[in-house]
């Protein structure tokens, strides 16, 4: 499969075209507004990317027509700077403000009576309250962004090469007495700096950079990163994790390693870890339901005496984040879909050995999936 790494922003017909999908979605479902203020939503749709404060931004799309950005006024040039495609910009001086000057009154004034209004399940209390009309709880963007457009597969395949190379280097300068803040810092040094060779105007606010390590003592605790001064030791197992939003686009690899030796003890789970890796990639393709690609895994790993080591699903979602749905989980009913992008990380946990989980980021094409990340995975190679 011909890809080529992008690292552009998108050009307007690409914003334009996911605009007609949501649009052509909301005839469909009958809507006259759909109200959006998740910022990865508002991001994808205009590629402008936010924070949460208490000054909202919100997107409230048409049924036809122009978008309509509710946007603080002292944002505005902000928005102007970043913003791609056709936008009808609504501000609103300060919040709080006297009556008449706040968000939801240009909100109001903006959706009128509403008719069928469709709001994210994640939509704040706030926003909900200040929308009139019937509220239908529907998640179109999301349900839009689970399968990529080959521009946004370009740019995923460019994050997944820097996460790649910040994965091979944390390797290759890994040594006992290492601390998480020396590979932190050397990891996100390097991100950044392939990001600026490509794009000097990349987009801090569409940037979150995830480059750690978890030695043995903490490896089966796959989320606690509380200590900087972690250090590396002999033996392991340690899991490296390179998790990075670069400019807009998600990549995630990870590796199971050792520095020395491998304990006796780490040897048969990591064999069986790689049994459920190769499983995933053997079973992701088109048509295949997700729950069904989970339960595999989690058969295999109780089969081997591990069903009380299983912490996790066998995947999640990719793309403008690097972490979302659609879900390789039981609890998953969607069918996998070309177009689609996935974490592969089975991993089983050992309180006292340690965690064991790889994870590269897939592509499902048309006949089985791609790699977007690369690198060496096997006992031999992770023994450092």
């Amino acid at each position: 499969m011909e890809m080529t790494p992008i690292h552009h922003p998108p050009h307007p017909e690409e914003i334009s075209g996911r605009l007609s999908r949501l649009q052509a979605e909301m005839a469909a479902q009958g809507l006259d507004w759909y109200v959006s203020f998740q910022p990865d939503n508002v991001y994808y749709l205009t590629n402008f990317a936010n924070f949460v404060h208490e000054r909202p931004f919100v997107l409230l799309v048409p049924a036809s027509g122009m978008p309509v950005f509710v946007v603080p006024k002292l944002e505005i040039p902000h928005v102007e700077s970043r913003a791609i495609g056709a936008l009808t910009l609504l501000d609103y001086v300060e919040f709080p403000a006297p009556e008449g000057g706040n968000w939801f009154d240009k909100l109001a004034e903006a959706l009128g009576d509403g008719g069928r209004v469709g709001v994210e399940s994640v939509c704040q209390m706030q926003i909900l309250e200040a929308i009139r009309g019937e509220r239908v709880r529907t998640d179109i963007i999301d349900d839009l962004r689970m399968v990529k457009t080959p521009y946004e597969i370009g740019r995923m395949l460019r994050a997944g090469q820097i996460a790649s190379a910040a994965m091979a280097d944390m390797l290759a300068t890994a040594t006992p007495g290492r601390s998480l803040g020396e590979v932190t810092a050397a990891a996100n040094r390097l991100i950044y700096a392939a990001m600026v060779a490509d794009n000097p105007s990349i987009n801090p606010q569409a940037t979150k950079l995830t480059s750690v390590f978890h030695p043995a003592q903490y490896s089966h605790d796959p989320h606690n990163f509380g200590d900087l001064d972690m250090r590396m030791q002999h033996g392991g197992p340690h899991v490296g994790i390179i998790n990075a939003v670069m400019d807009g686009y998600g990549a995630e690899i990870e590796r199971t390693f050792f520095l020395g030796e491998v304990p006796d003890a780490a040897r048969k789970p990591y064999e069986v870890m790689m049994q459920a890796r190769h499983l995933v990639f053997e079973l992701v393709k088109p048509g295949v339901v997700m729950s069904e690609v989970d339960a595999r895994v989690n058969a295999l790993f109780r089969a081997a005496g591990y069903g009380q080591n299983l912490l996790h699903r066998a995947g999640h979602g990719m793309g403008v984040t690097a972490h979302e749905a659609p879900f390789l989980a039981e609890g998953d009913g969607r069918v996998l879909a070309a177009g689609m992008c996935f974490t592969v990380e089975p991993g089983i946990y050992f309180p006292g050995i340690g965690g064991f989980r790889h994870s590269d980021t897939i592509l499902v094409t048309e006949t089985g999936n791609l790699r977007l990340t690369d690198g060496p995975d096997s006992l031999e190679d992770m023994t450092l």
